[in-house]
């Protein structure tokens, strides 16, 4: 089978049989709820970025110390990774993401009550830790629940979370912050998670507590390559490291999560310092990129489904997506840096997170046929672990760079310098879905 035209694909027709009433109404309240827990999710990380100034003033904290505490989250989170993948795939997305959801929602709560810088980067790291199983678990969730000609678009959903999280979140927390405080708006924003984690344990149902028919489980794994779902094992796991596939999913999810955490942690630092806008105006100018980060999400999703529909393979059309918007990403960093206007600076900023979720859809697409079906979660959490490696790196590198330039100007450069080479290994190393339980399989 080449990589990119192989014989077509099934018609939609022989899938329908299998996708019951019940199969429905799973797959809406599982998307319906990894949505709001993923927007949830992103609004508690915006929380540090909107109240940013506030906070500095309030506990004397450096811009420089800023950048490293927006980067406390992110180490915890990139970090927690690695073991959270082969958890989840061992007891499961019910267990794993309902913990995850009241941990982190705790420690969100708990940031309303901080007193100085060593107590705010605790909270941060406690946040980071409980957030960890999320995106790992929603893809493991997708590979459970949907046929794999359906896994894009529902991967998609899923990834307009967060760009939905940040697009309500810049105006939200800046009239909570205004109107009450910044303290109570980390209070507010914990106490909505601790009760969205009981309604996930109430209602959701891993495939091994529901009893199937044989046409639903065809229906859930027809056309999937990799369907094993027997326990892993840490021998199999550390072979995922051996195959160039894993490798090129790192760098390319690396390249586009330092770009999206550039903006996530400075956007309206950077909007109110650096092109002068008031802090009520970048409170509603902030959120646009967001929306378009959203659009591209559901986008990106769709495309992948499109292209396999139209006869590429679900790898090859992944990729073909992933590395255009990455060179298209750092196209629009640099023109960022070049605009001469609020307007244009904005619109480039816009498209930049368009093209951000739709590599992030992409590159989350790509986990649920890449991975063995015992791994799903595994690799994406490795993706994740990857992408957030770049994510905690970007708010730090930015703030030393704004500290000693006195500009974003470097930063933006040097980010889309990152997201064209992420670009280049994205290209060159993946190729084919993983094989764990052949040892002759090459690390393709």
């Amino acid at each position: 089978m080449s990589e990119n035209h192989p014989a077509q694909p099934a018609s939609p027709a022989s899938t329908t049989p299998g996708r019951s009433p019940r199969i429905i109404s799973i797959q809406r309240w599982s998307i319906t709820l990894l949505v709001a827990g993923g927007a949830l999710n992103y609004v508690d990380r915006a929380t540090l970025s909107v109240a940013n100034k506030l906070i500095q003033d309030e506990l004397g904290i450096p811009v420089a110390q800023m950048g490293l505490l927006l980067s406390a989250f992110l180490w915890a989170y990139a970090f927690s990774q690695l073991p959270v993948g082969g958890l989840i795939d061992r007891y499961g997305p019910r267990r794993l993401l309902g913990l995850g959801l009241f941990g982190w929602s705790a420690a969100q709560a708990a940031g309303g009550f901080v007193t100085s810088f060593g107590s705010f980067v605790a909270a941060r790291v406690a946040l980071g830790i409980g957030e960890a199983p999320l995106f790992p678990g929603g893809a493991r969730v997708v590979r459970d629940w949907f046929g794999i000609r359906e896994r894009g678009f529902a991967t998609g959903l899923c990834q307009s979370a967060s760009s939905l999280g940040n697009f309500v979140a810049v105006p939200l927390l800046t009239f909570l912050m205004l109107t009450l405080s910044w303290r109570w708006m980390f209070i507010i924003v914990g106490g909505v998670g601790i009760l969205l984690a009981g309604v996930w344990w109430m209602l959701y149902r891993d495939p091994s507590e529901v009893a199937l028919t044989p046409e639903e489980r065809r229906y859930l794994t027809e056309g999937d390559e990799n369907t094993t779902t027997r326990p892993p094992s840490f021998a199999e796991w550390r072979l995922l490291f051996a195959h160039r596939t894993t490798w090129g999913m790192i760098a390319g999810f690396f390249g586009t999560i330092y770009t999206l955490w550039l903006f996530t942690g400075w956007l309206p630092y950077y909007l109110e310092h650096e092109r002068h806008m008031s802090v009520a105006r970048v409170g509603v100018l902030a959120a646009i990129p967001y929306f378009f980060g959203c659009v591209g999400a559901v986008t990106g999703g769709w495309l992948c489904d499109y292209l396999t529909r139209r006869g590429w393979s679900p790898m090859g059309g992944r990729k073909l997506l992933m590395t255009c918007a990455l060179c298209g990403i750092s196209a629009c960093t640099l023109g960022t840096v070049w605009a001469k206007s609020n307007e244009l600076a904005l619109a480039f900023i816009s498209v930049a997170l368009f093209l951000i979720y739709i590599a992030s859809s992409a590159a989350w697409a790509t986990v649920p046929v890449a991975a063995p079906g015992q791994f799903t979660a595994s690799l994406g959490s490795i993706q994740n672990f990857g992408g957030y490696l770049g994510g905690a790196l970007a708010p730090a590198v930015t703030g030393f760079i704004v500290q000693r330039t006195g500009s974003f100007s470097q930063a933006l450069m040097l980010s889309a310098a990152i997201s064209l080479a992420a670009a280049a290994a994205y290209l060159l190393l993946v190729r084919q879905p993983i094989h764990i339980d052949d040892p002759s399989s090459p690390a393709a």
